[in-house]
């Protein structure tokens, strides 16, 4: 597992009326790395606003079936045991994008 990796995640929460969602896992490397069971991911959806600074842009070149995007906003907490349906990762330009989302969305310089 890496960072930048998007999975398919079987009910993304017990109040989410879709059957899975798919997330990017966004947690430093050197977490993935260790025993830690958690990692913090962002969702992905396909109903978003290009022009929201804290939205990626995503597609099939990532592994999706439809134009998405990563909404920074909304991170959450993961099982690692729950990252088993991987669909692709994310290009080096998208991790920049991803990076400066990031520093946007949580305020950081």
């Amino acid at each position: 597992m890496k960072r930048g990796d998007i999975f398919r995640v079987y009910r993304g929460s017990k109040t989410d009326p879709k059957e899975h969602r798919v997330f990017v896992v966004v947690s430093r490397q050197e977490l993935l790395d260790n025993a830690f069971t958690t990692v913090v991911c962002a969702p992905v959806y396909s109903n978003y606003r290009e022009e929201i600074t804290t939205q990626v842009e995503v597609g099939v070149e990532e592994g999706l079936k439809h134009d998405s995007a990563i909404f920074c906003d909304d991170l959450t907490s993961i099982f690692k045991n729950r990252l088993s349906d991987y669909i692709g990762s994310l290009s080096i330009p998208k991790m920049e994008a991803l990076n400066t989302a990031l520093r946007i969305a949580l305020a950081v310089e």
